[in-house]
């Protein structure tokens, strides 16, 4: 059949080149030749035109020019210029061995923990597999190969989910009985209550952010108050809703600290400059900045945010990510409400997703927010929005259930679990203290202490020389740095200029997720060629 099409085809095609017609080609419109004719003459204006030598100069229907330009704007650099350039070494590697002074490209850009050899939870991935094939909870082989405590909580989560289909659609906001098992998690980890009605599930954190910048931004006279250094999702986002970025800047040399001082005078010099600040963004832990937040610190933000009626952005993805024995974990949620805010004292989104802390699934795409202190119009509105995308999937929000809700005392797979857990953590903490150290002792490079989150962001004094001859490439001093860097190691970082910096400062962002036998590797690759670069450079 499909030779007959064929041959079809090209007879047709020969027939009307030699009565000088051009159509496209289509099996299922070519049965004959008068099939053709209708179906050119149902999408042509006229043959002629097709056919006409001025075809070739006809303006194509979307240039750059045209584009949306709030597009052309919006920037994220985790993505950018150096991981393409890294992605066609990669791809250099491969077909020409040897031809590089590295055997492979390490990406230490974006916390995407499983791509650098990081294992998924056993736990979690029993229960995905379960509920995304249930003909196999009833066969006797089940029982010895997966836990019963994940048998058990698959057959709860299948139960929650209307037909048992994780293929099917949800509720807009999320399976309901997934938001409570959420909201039940949030409570314990806060000790205030928790509503499910509150919980958007979304497709990571991401499109929470985003979300909220499309109801909040309404025009470049919006500013949203962002941490410089902040991550691209935000400078990005903003950017996308024809809002303005607000910049507060924090104190790297008190270890990336947030001043209240800092935040009114941003605040004040944005309304006078007639920007209606919407919103407050705080990062806890830190990204790109590592840093931990004191609850004291957030006490004080808090307080700011109810004084200045401004909605309270809460990224805490990372808030498995804490290091230090002096730190831990406050989420602003907890924080308010032990001041004795409620829901009409302060509108506030808390995000969290399953890409971060200890489990690291970036590709489940599975998160949620939590809106507190918004009026019943107002909420409707941000259900509409979120409608419009009609749900999150499904995979996501199972496992965002299960990050809320992880195995306790008692269950089968419970000492397994804080095993993997714990492992993943300490190993975490053990390669930030490694990497922390070799930048600290490279020449003109000064790192604070990495206290949570994923990533290290060493500040870098570039020599003169080194700053000019960036500048003749068009290029940031940072950014003609990791360039060299991965030309020379392999090595992928992201230039400080991509997450803002005080102006005259030059940084770079640095995971701390390749596996701690890749980690002594990077460290002398890195001390090899900082060492060079500085020599070739030096004023």
């Amino acid at each position: 059949m499909r030779r007959f099409v064929i041959r079809r085809v090209r007879s047709l095609l020969d027939r009307s080149n030699q009565h000088h017609h051009h159509y496209i080609s289509n099996p299922f419109l070519l049965s004959s030749s008068s099939s053709s004719s209708q179906y050119q003459s149902r999408f042509l204006s006229s043959t002629s035109v097709l056919g006409s030598s001025s075809s070739s100069s006809m303006a194509p229907a979307v240039t750059v020019d045209t584009l949306n330009p709030k597009v052309l704007k919006c920037e994220y650099a985790v993505r950018g210029e150096i991981v393409t350039l890294a992605q066609r070494l990669q791809q250099d590697l491969k077909d020409n061995p040897g031809a590089h002074p590295f055997d492979e490209i390490l990406y230490c850009n974006i916390g995407n923990p499983q791509s650098l050899g990081q294992q998924p939870i056993t736990f979690f991935r029993e229960v995905l597999a379960l509920c995304d094939h249930p003909p196999i909870l009833d066969k006797s082989e089940t029982q010895g190969l997966f836990s019963t405590d994940a048998i058990a909580r698959a057959w709860q989560i299948l139960d929650q989910i209307p037909g048992g289909a994780t293929g099917a659609y949800s509720h807009s906001q999320g399976i309901k009985g997934l938001r409570d098992t959420i909201a039940a998690g949030i409570e314990a980890r806060d000790g205030f209550p928790a509503d499910p009605n509150d919980i958007f599930l979304t497709d990571g954190a991401s499109v929470g952010v985003h979300m909220m910048m499309q109801l909040l931004i309404r025009s470049e006279k919006d500013g949203i108050l962002c941490p410089i250094p902040q991550y691209p999702l935000y400078s990005a986002s903003i950017a996308l809703h024809g809002g303005t970025l607000v910049p507060y800047y924090l104190d790297e040399a008190a270890g990336w600290g947030l001043e209240i001082s800092e935040l009114k005078k941003q605040l004040e010099d944005a309304r006078a400059k007639g920007i209606t600040v919407r919103a407050l963004c705080v990062i806890n832990p830190g990204n790109p900045t590592g840093q931990v937040l004191a609850e004291e610190n957030l006490r004080e933000i808090v307080e700011f945010s109810k004084q200045e009626g401004l909605v309270l952005l809460a990224d805490e993805v990372y808030q498995e990510n804490v290091y230090v024995p002096e730190k831990s974990f406050h989420s602003l949620k907890k924080v308010s409400r032990s001041m004795g805010y409620g829901e009409e004292d302060i509108s506030l989104v808390s995000f969290q997703s399953v890409s971060k802390g200890y489990y690291g699934e970036c590709g489940k795409r599975g998160g949620y927010m939590e809106i507190t202190g918004f009026s019943p119009d107002v909420r409707e509105q941000i259900y509409k929005v979120a409608s419009v995308n009609l749900c999150s999937n499904i995979t996501g929000q199972v496992l965002a259930s299960l990050v809320m809700s992880p195995p306790k005392v008692g269950d089968e797979s419970y000492e397994s679990y804080y095993a993997e857990r714990d492992g993943i953590l300490s190993s975490l903490a053990r390669r930030a203290k490694t990497l922390e150290d070799a930048l600290n002792s490279l020449e003109g490079v000064t790192c604070n202490k990495a206290e949570g989150a994923m990533y290290l962001f060493p500040r870098i004094q570039l020599p003169q020389k080194a700053i000019k001859a960036a500048e003749a490439a068009n290029s940031a001093a940072d950014a003609f740095y990791c360039r060299h860097l991965l030309n020379a190691t392999g090595i992928v970082v992201v230039p400080g200029s991509g997450f803002g910096q005080v102006p005259g400062t030059w940084h770079f962002r640095c995971t701390i997720l390749p596996q701690e036998d890749k980690i002594p590797a990077i460290v002398s690759r890195l001390t090899n060629f900082h060492k060079k670069f500085m020599d070739e450079y030096r004023d």
